[in-house]
């Protein structure tokens, strides 16, 4: 793929176009069947399910499974837009959670999970980010939450499934953390490679993808909220619906909690997207 300055200054179309080529070249090299799209029923995510949509019409390709991460502690929004959708276009959808952590704090946030209580797979995860403490407050958002609820889980869901490539809703505008991923890039632990279809996407364009190909959307973003992450911790930056905010100037993961961000990069070294 061509340096982050040159797609910034291509019109939308030529982005949707080498979009829809990644994913058909990872389709082809990968085949479908070991194919997984992480979809989180966000923006990002949910444009390449369209695009996976339209490949689908166009060339026959069989749809690929869809992995939506359960991280305990979900907009009751998402999880009705999530439904609806996979009703409406018969999708497979697996659903991944860390029972085992989620079932200790009840799944409430604030609740206090005793590290000594976790089963092995969960302790030594701890070890492995040396957290040191005997007990955590159970937040999906923080650095130890965020790894267990979500690279765990999806961790072990790939170690108990047999697919070759994963397709993620990542851009290299997000986050520092993942300025320099290419759209081919090999993951290890457990060994898949990780698809990357809209990294030269910025925010504005994946809402101008969004209208162009008349994709649907969580009504969240219709509230003035522009990154969805865990509830209770994400809020809207704006009474504005997300596309007409200042998406030039302002920072579009402010609504989110900032120790995480701040973290992303140690996240992304243990397996997250």
């Amino acid at each position: 793929m061509a340096n982050h300055a040159e797609y910034c200054k291509k019109p939308i179309e030529d982005k949707i176009s080498l979009s829809k080529k990644i994913l058909a070249d990872a389709i082809n090299e990968f085949k479908i069947d070991k194919t997984l799209l992480a979809w989180t029923g966000g923006k990002d995510s949910t444009l390449i399910l369209w695009m996976l949509l339209e490949l689908h019409a166009e060339k026959k390709i069989k749809m690929p499974d869809c992995l939506f991460i359960n991280e305990g502690c979900v907009f009751d929004e998402i999880l009705g837009f999530v439904e609806k959708i996979e009703k409406e276009h018969k999708l497979n959808v697996y659903h991944a959670i860390n029972k085992d952590v989620f079932d200790l704090a009840k799944g409430k946030p604030g609740n206090i999970v005793r590290v000594e209580d976790l089963n092995e797979r969960n302790r030594s995860e701890l070890e492995k980010i040396k957290f040191s403490k005997n007990e955590f407050k159970f937040d999906p958002e923080s650095f130890e939450g965020n790894h267990l609820m979500k690279t765990v889980a999806l961790n072990m869901f790939l170690e108990s499934n047999d697919y070759a490539c994963m397709i993620t809703g990542i851009r290299w505008d997000e986050q520092d953390a993942r300025k320099d991923e290419t759209a081919f890039s090999p993951r290890q632990d457990p060994d898949h490679m990780r698809i990357h279809p809209i990294l030269h996407f910025d925010e504005r364009d994946i809402w101008e993808a969004h209208f162009k190909m008349k994709v649907p959307y969580c009504n969240l973003y219709e509230k003035g909220y522009r990154s969805l992450g865990a509830a209770g911790t994400t809020t809207k930056t704006s009474d504005l619906p997300a596309w007409k905010q200042d998406l030039e100037s302002t920072t579009e993961r402010s609504g989110r909690k900032q120790d995480k961000e701040n973290l992303m990069e140690k996240l992304r070294d243990l397996g997250y997207m």
